[in-house]
């Protein structure tokens, strides 16, 4: 079978149609009516459940009376990326999962996109709800704009702490700009919201520059008075079988990548009938956006059951309702190659749990992939953190960081998907960001 991996496969009014907002802008109605099922929990467990703490009664109940602006404010206080992670948190399985309507009606209030409906109103008024202090005369170095990188320069910034942030890409933003599904964040949202947080001064991003190429950490220790990693997950996971060197076998992170920075997404190239390998947000998110783009057939293979999957039970269900075929119990053994050299064909071994231990039941079968999206993982590079002269501790092959986020440097802090035990979630890294920040100024202020 010939490979068949091109753009154009719907119109510019299908694609357009196809990658909509997922869920859009509450109304000022529709906002009321959902604050208003709140029961407004004095030892409310949705706060504990969000990683950023969140006061979400208060912000709700600020809705509810018409205070929009306010309630923006109490939510940004806590997460200043509240914007992004209102589209793109697992609040099926933080928040909302422990609301009390879920236990008494088995549908609970909507808070992601109450939190949307406060600080979209907020953006739209264009006024940031936070000033900066006097300046402090320190200078701090973040590395990565990302989440975490983000976070934790705003937070300075408040306090009065001039930062430059070092990125290694052309646009500022992270995995928000390039790794969100673009059904989530539509209208170059991840762009509008980092131009927002950086309104309020005091912070320069630098694009274009990576550590290890063009700053080294021993320069940044030297020039900074503290210095905040949020590095990311620089490597992708291989499969490890043959075949995988085929062209039409890509890493689902780059395919993302370039759909998010296409200018329009009805050129980006899909495959006629695609295989995702992997079990998480960005396995779903690869194929949910390759059939939106006209991949005929797109199947989901996992090597464990629907249970085991990092993705929600959300995130499976929406991408079974966009015509992903989900299947379980299978590991990859081999891609073939059709007659024009590409990949046409992928094997599969199907798989069971014994023990606890996953093994092969010795059944086969083949399916027909013109594309292949590798999406099992992201690994931490040390490489750029090696100096001449400064050394940090890595734990699991990520950086060893205490709760403050402070490693085993005395001038460097680090945080999100970099950190040993970090989770992979755009909150957690907002929070990580955030209390590197607190800790950072306490060091530099004797705060």
């Amino acid at each position: 079978m010939p490979s068949d991996i091109r753009g154009d496969r719907l119109s510019p009014a299908e694609v357009e149609s196809n990658f909509a907002d997922l869920h859009p802008l509450l109304s000022k109605h529709e906002a009321y009516v959902e604050a208003d099922r709140c029961y407004f929990c004095h030892d409310a467990p949705c706060v504990t459940a969000c990683p950023t703490g969140i006061d979400i009664p208060l912000f709700i109940r600020q809705i509810l009376t018409d205070n929009p602006s306010g309630s923006a404010k109490t939510i940004l206080g806590a997460n200043i990326l509240g914007g992004m992670c209102a589209r793109v948190c697992p609040t099926e399985t933080l928040c909302e999962q422990v609301c009390v309507r879920e236990t008494a009606e088995q549908k609970p209030v909507r808070i992601g996109e109450l939190q949307r409906y406060a600080t979209d109103h907020l953006m739209a008024a264009g006024v940031h709800p936070f000033e900066r202090a006097a300046p402090t005369g320190k200078k701090v170095a973040v590395v990565g704009a990302g989440p975490a990188g983000v976070s934790c320069a705003h937070r300075l910034s408040m306090h009065g702490h001039d930062v430059t942030i070092y990125e290694a890409k052309s646009k500022g933003g992270g995995l928000n700009e390039y790794g969100i599904a673009a059904y989530k964040a539509v209208d170059e949202f991840a762009r509008r919201e980092l131009d927002f947080v950086l309104s309020i001064g005091g912070i320069e991003l630098k694009t274009g520059m990576a550590l290890g190429r063009d700053v080294s950490l021993d320069a940044l220790v030297g020039d900074y008075d503290a210095v905040f990693l949020g590095l990311g997950l620089g490597a992708t996971n291989g499969l490890g079988i043959a075949g995988e060197q085929l062209e039409g076998v890509v890493d689902a992170v780059d395919f993302i990548e370039d759909l998010r920075q296409a200018p329009a997404l009805e050129k980006v190239a899909v495959g006629r009938r695609v295989v995702v390998i992997g079990g998480g947000m960005t396995a779903i998110d690869a194929a949910v956006q390759s059939k939106l783009l006209g991949a005929e057939e797109v199947t989901l293979v996992y090597r464990r059951g629907a249970d085991r999957m990092n993705a929600s039970a959300y995130e499976q269900s929406l991408a079974k309702e966009k015509g992903v075929v989900l299947r379980h119990w299978a590991r990859p053994e081999k891609i073939e190659a059709g007659s024009d050299g590409k990949a046409a064909a992928i094997s599969f071994m199907k798989t069971r749990e014994e023990g606890g231990k996953l093994v092969d039941t010795g059944e086969q079968y083949e399916l027909q992939a013109d594309m292949v999206l590798k999406a099992i993982g992201q690994a931490f590079t040390p490489a750029p953190l090696k100096g001449a002269n400064t050394e940090i501790a890595l734990e699991g092959g990520r950086i060893k960081a205490g709760a403050d986020r402070r490693t085993s440097h005395p001038k460097i802090w680090a945080g999100g998907d970099a950190v040993a035990g970090g989770e992979d979630l755009t909150v957690a890294a907002v929070e990580d960001g955030k209390q590197a920040a607190l800790s950072i100024h306490a060091a530099l202020t004797g705060a």
